[in-house]
């Protein structure tokens, strides 16, 4: 799977639970929340004040770790 700023958090979550560490990091902590789950990741992190490239360059390096 390649994550980009598109991505939806909750199939990033449902395709690898343990990138939920990654989200947590940032300060959301609603990961079960539907809402969050239907956010796409460049959302979630203009809410939180988080450059997106940068998650998404740890998101695709952890996922190419698999």
């Amino acid at each position: 799977m390649t994550i980009t700023k598109d991505s939806i958090i909750g199939d990033i979550l449902d395709a690898d639970r343990t990138t939920a560490e990654y989200f947590i990091a940032m300060g959301m902590h609603c990961l079960g929340c539907p809402a969050s789950r239907g956010e796409s990741v460049a959302q979630a992190c203009a809410v939180h004040g988080v450059d997106p490239d940068e998650l998404v360059a740890k998101l695709n390096a952890h996922m190419s770790g698999k």
